[in-house]
């Protein structure tokens, strides 16, 4: 029962920053690197939250999104 607990709270704390994270790109205000230190987060816990589900598809797809995410963070500081 914990770990299906947790397994919820990773997926949805991952789709709540990633839809943080996409408005604020998607914004065009100047908070970019926020934007992307969001999607770093997202991508951390989607990625454990696939792992823990045995989602190795999404796994694979949260490496993506967290080089993109370290990407723009170097891009924007």
């Amino acid at each position: 029962k914990e770990n299906m607990i947790m397994n919820k709270l990773l997926e949805w704390f991952g789709v709540l920053t990633a839809i943080a994270y996409s408005i604020l790109v998607a914004s065009n205000t100047g908070n970019e690197v926020y934007g992307f230190i969001l999607l770093l987060i997202s991508a951390i816990a989607i990625g454990l939250w696939a792992f823990l589900s045995n989602h190795y598809g999404i796994l694979l797809l949260q490496f993506f999104y967290a080089t993109a995410g370290i990407f723009g963070v170097i891009r924007w500081l």
